[in-house]
């Protein structure tokens, strides 16, 4: 019985705080019976207040604890902890903490007569629960907690619909509107009725700049967002060259960085007082979320994919559009594609929690359902995105039940769905969250490499929300789209050597004298780095010589036009006697993640044939090669975070079962992060400094930091990876 009390305590009570928005029945309601919100605020204006900060001695913080009062009896059973209060109930049903009188936890006592903590239910009702958790009694009055930062002191708010974060919280009651009687039976026959045969359906974009929306403002453009210039910079490996030496691949780094939006705000903020993000300085965008509720993912799995989908609801504004694919058996759209505005959001959040888990897992057809929506949709945000979750392997293929074989076949079928997505002349990127130790890593990770998108693997079922975090917060920063860079040898006796860039698309032009890099999107403040070898002839050269030029093109996605950014060149002193050797120390990092890449992409290749002795066997050896380069002597923090990431590879290919249950997605996820140069979950954890940090960009961090803030009651700083200077070296023989 304990058991079942653990698993329903972490359903039901880890901080499911989602936020339903009002519907426009509810204001009205509230606007008729304003004398009795002013009734209910006076009755309970020495409510408790709770700080989600929690101190190093204590997980409950009681420093902001008002003096108890006797407590006003009412309807709503509100009671604050006090030595004189008797209850039968000793324990709080949700989170199975003895609920003790005067410990600075207030007490909520429902109308069925069940006590809880009022921040245990409070959190409950958050997610749309309105029920008893333990008889089932439907209730009229809901424990409700809000902000009370621009309250006066002691007072509290009835139903604030548009609050902002706060680092203190309110413990107030929430009225509930009359309920229709056919609500419930509505939104069942909504989920219940035919699908349309074409996805023409989607929400209007119309007027969108009008969208007045207190959490999400939308001012003129002027006002909010100015053009910053993509930035590029380029360093040769060495700073000179001998006259008389002839190379025949002499590596040039090019790092391009996206702008930052010129409204976000400054990272040294108080990350407990988080501001709503502007939508005026960035993109909007159409996502569509593709979701396993297959029988696997019952119980705590789907609860908490419901607390992930409700983070990312609440985080998107009103010009953003969200489209739901639930699939197990069978793929179901189950939520249009909608605007998130007040109502979009609470029918997009009723639409989630009433999903249920069974049957088996289709994942082919739901990627074309998704698809599907993205292609027949009438209007178009600048940004499309699918984000694709599963816990488990694809049991049907294209045409029916796939009975035959444990594992389908990666290469050849689930990847016809993410090249599904351009059909139509365009790319939507897939981004992949592998879940737990049964999904199928090789054919997720497929199908983000050919859609475009990243793979991630959660490892750990309480990081869902925080890999959702992550992905939305550069979703909702691109400011750089069809990024291209073009590369022309500056002499005619100087060549480009095949391009190496990772996943992107390259194409040698003009004798190999022209090269082409398709990038794509890039969110604000993200950064590329591309290694370009060419080589160097000998030569009666001057002091100085130019080798190559480099000019981008790309389209900036809010004021939609094609951007062209200055030419840029290298240079190199060609001296008649070089007589000391400067290495770049920026060339030498990008040439170890190359490297590191190249070796994971190896280990892995061996590993998918057996041969683990081998597999660790490469990964040791770049280990060793790694911490012989200039970049490990400097102590360049790219280096160490590499190494640590190799030698958890290693760890986990120690046996084949230990690769079959984590292994292959942990080296997938992290093929997928080096080669888009982006960051993505791995394991149990998203704040691993071996991890993502090379990659994480500010959006990304503040959205990851709202997410742990909202699930731990207080802010986590991210490390960071600073680059390195170059470093002046004695001459090597080359």
């Amino acid at each position: 019985m304990a058991s079942k009390w653990r698993k329903a305590k972490i359903a039901l009570g880890l901080n499911l705080c989602v936020y339903v928005p009002r519907t426009r029945e509810e204001e009205e309601d509230v606007g008729s019976s304003t004398s009795s919100s002013i009734e209910v605020t006076r009755r309970f204006s020495n409510a408790t207040s709770l700080s989600p900060s929690y101190s190093s001695g204590s997980r409950h913080s009681e420093s902001r604890l008002l003096p108890p009062t006797t407590p006003t009896p009412s309807s709503s059973g509100l009671r604050l902890g006090k030595s004189g209060y008797r209850s039968s109930k000793k324990t709080c049903a949700i989170c199975l903490a003895t609920m003790k009188p005067g410990h600075g936890h207030a007490l909520f006592t429902a109308e069925c007569s069940h006590t809880f903590h009022f921040h245990c239910i409070a959190s409950n009702v958050k997610h749309g629960n309105q029920v008893c958790p333990v008889c089932r009694a439907k209730w009229k009055e809901v424990p409700f907690q809000g902000p009370t930062a621009d309250l006066p002191s002691g007072s509290g708010r009835i139903n604030p619909g548009d609050w902002p974060g706060d680092d203190a919280w309110m413990t107030v009651l929430r009225r509930l509107p009359p309920r229709r009687a056919n609500s419930n039976r509505q939104m069942a026959s909504a989920l219940q009725a035919p699908e349309p045969t074409i996805f023409n359906d989607d929400e209007a974009l119309d007027n969108q700049q009008q969208l007045q929306d207190k959490n999400f403002p939308i001012r003129e453009v002027g006002d909010q967002y100015s053009v910053r210039p993509l930035e590029i910079k380029m360093y040769p490996e060495v700073s000179a060259v001998q006259r008389s030496t002839t190379l025949q691949n002499f590596t040039v780094l090019i790092n391009l960085k996206a702008p930052i939006t010129s409204s976000r705000n400054n990272s040294s903020r108080n990350q407990a007082n988080f501001p709503p993000v502007s939508q005026a300085s960035r993109a909007p965008v159409d996502l569509v979320t593709v979701l396993d509720v297959s029988g696997s993912m019952a119980g705590t799995k789907i609860a908490l994919l419901k607390r992930a989908m409700g983070f990312v609801i609440q985080n998107l504004g009103p010009s953003d559009r969200l489209s739901v694919i639930a699939f197990s058996s069978t793929a179901r759209r189950i939520f249009p594609l909608r605007r998130m505005t007040d109502s979009g959001r609470q029918q997009a959040l009723q639409a989630v929690n009433a999903l249920i888990s069974n049957g088996g897992t289709n994942i082919a057809e739901a990627l074309k359902k998704a698809a599907k929506v993205m292609e027949e949709r009438r209007e178009k945000n600048p940004v499309g995105s699918i984000i694709l979750l599963s816990d488990g392997q694809d049991t049907y293929s294209a045409s029916g039940p796939d009975r035959g074989h444990s594992r389908p076949n990666h290469q050849s079928r689930l990847s016809i769905s993410a090249r599904n997505t351009g059909s139509s002349g365009f790319q939507i990127p897939v981004h992949a969250f592998g879940f737990g130790a049964d999904h199928d890593a090789a054919s997720m990770h497929s199908i983000s490499e050919n859609s475009g998108g990243t793979f991630s693997f959660i490892e750990a079922e309480g990081v869902i929300q925080d890999a959702f975090a992550q992905c939305i917060g550069g979703l909702l920063s691109v400011v750089v789209q069809d990024l291209r860079v073009s590369i022309e040898c500056a002499y005619h006796g100087i060549h480009l050597n095949p391009l190496k860039a990772g996943s992107y698309g390259t194409r040698l032009l003009n004798h190999e004298r022209t090269g082409i890099i398709d990038v794509g999107d890039l969110y604000a403040d993200e950064e590329r780095d591309f290694l370009v070898s060419v080589n160097l002839p000998a030569g009666d050269w001057s002091s100085e010589m130019t080798l190559l030029k480099v000019q981008c093109a790309y389209t900036d996605p809010v004021i939609k036009e094609t951007l062209n950014s200055q030419p840029k060149e290298v240079r190199v002193q060609r001296p008649q006697t070089v007589k000391e050797r400067v290495v770049s120390v920026e060339v030498d990092r990008q040439q170890n993640r190359v490297q590191a890449a190249e070796a994971m992409a190896s280990a892995s290749a061996a590993a998918e044939k057996g041969d683990l002795t081998n597999a660790v066997s490469i990964l040791e050896n770049c280990r060793r090669a790694l911490s012989e380069s200039i970049s490990a002597r400097v102590g360049d923090r790219l280096c160490v975070a590499l190494d640590a990431e190799l030698k958890e590879m290693q760890e986990r290919m120690a046996t084949r079962r230990m690769y079959e249950v984590s292994g292959r997605a942990y080296v997938l996820s992290g093929l997928s992060s080096h080669s888009w140069q982006r960051a993505t979950a791995r394991g149990d954890s998203t704040d691993n400094a071996s991890l993502v940090h090379a990659y994480q960009t500010p959006s990304m961090v503040d959205m990851l930091t709202r997410s742990q803030t909202m699930l731990l009651g207080g802010s986590l700083p991210q490390p960071s990876v600073r680059p390195a200077k170059s470093f002046p070296l004695q001459p090597q023989p080359r």
